[in-house]
């Protein structure tokens, strides 16, 4: 399994911690949350990891150059300070010919407990060009974006305004055929994400397990509290 990482943000959100050190290398429990977002995907079945970079990326080549990494193979697509988007991104990594025909995407700052295998066999045998992974929200932990039902997203949504029957929520974790990238013009994912749900186009799978990040104060501090529990 391949995993593309979203890492070339600029972590407005955690100012002044990001001034000096892009996100993914923030310390926590005296490691950068890098080695435990790749030591997690490693044990559940990743095999490469793509880190789409900019701001700051070099950082996080340095640091994976000086110490083990927990993923058999590790390559770097960089976009340098002209960011293009999340789905810029993929496009530049399309272009430099390091995307396989199917790939996990996951942001450089979210944790994600669950396990990725059965993820990828629903995503491999649905046929489907896109999957996006769900979390039954209710507006627990951010605004509610998806209407789900049996296996298939049919509206995702981003906007202030949330639809009174989307009980659920992207949780952070999608897959895609190299294709959709290919014929896609969309900049960001929000955007390619809603094309697909509308088009019919967009599979779901449903998680339980609630999302951490370190995206924000608050998120840094549950995560602290989770990583001693992990098995």
């Amino acid at each position: 399994m391949q995993c593309v990482i979203l890492a070339g943000g600029l972590g407005m959100r955690m100012r002044p911690l990001t001034d000096s050190v892009p996100k993914t290398l923030l310390p926590i429990r005296g490691r950068p949350f890098a080695w435990y977002q790749l030591d997690w995907l490693a044990r559940h079945g990743v095999t490469e990891v793509v880190y789409c970079i900019g701001h700051q990326g070099d950082q996080i080549r340095r640091y994976w150059d000086a110490h083990p990494c927990p993923i058999a193979s590790l390559r770097f697509v960089d976009e340098g300070e002209q960011l293009r988007g999340t789905a810029g991104a993929l496009r530049l990594a399309l272009a430099e010919s390091v995307l396989d025909e199917s790939f996990f995407v996951l942001y450089g700052d979210s944790f994600l407990p669950v396990d990725f295998a059965p993820i990828w066999s629903a995503f491999q045998s649905s046929h489907a060009p896109a999957l996006m992974t769900v979390l039954r929200n209710e507006g627990r932990w951010d605004s509610s974006n998806v209407v789900y039902s049996n296996g298939l997203v049919e509206l995702y949504e981003k906007r202030a305004v949330t639809p009174s029957n989307m009980a659920y929520i992207d949780y952070g974790l999608s897959a895609f055929r190299r294709s959709v990238i290919e014929y896609s013009c969309a900049s960001d994912l929000s955007t390619l994400f809603h094309q697909l749900s509308l088009n019919g186009d967009l599979a779901g799978y449903e998680v339980s397990e609630r999302f951490f990040e370190v995206g924000s104060p608050q998120g840094l501090r549950d995560l602290e509290l989770l990583l001693p529990s992990l098995p």
